[in-house]
């Protein structure tokens, strides 16, 4: 696959491309808060669990 190849797919896949409208945009953004919270959710109980069973000398 060559360089030209690739620019022209790239610009194929770019006149293809439509802008989201607004309720699709925020409900993109609700989805990806919803997701980098429950990552952070995750790790906060991954540290609470290993700072109570750590055990202290």
């Amino acid at each position: 696959m060559g360089l030209r190849s690739f620019l022209s797919q790239c610009a194929r896949t770019l006149k293809l491309a439509i802008k989201p409208g607004k309720s699709e945009l925020w409900l993109s953004i609700k989805i990806c808060f919803l997701g980098i919270g429950a990552v952070g959710l995750i790790g906060f109980i991954i540290k609470l669990l290993a700072s109570v069973l750590q055990p202290t000398a």
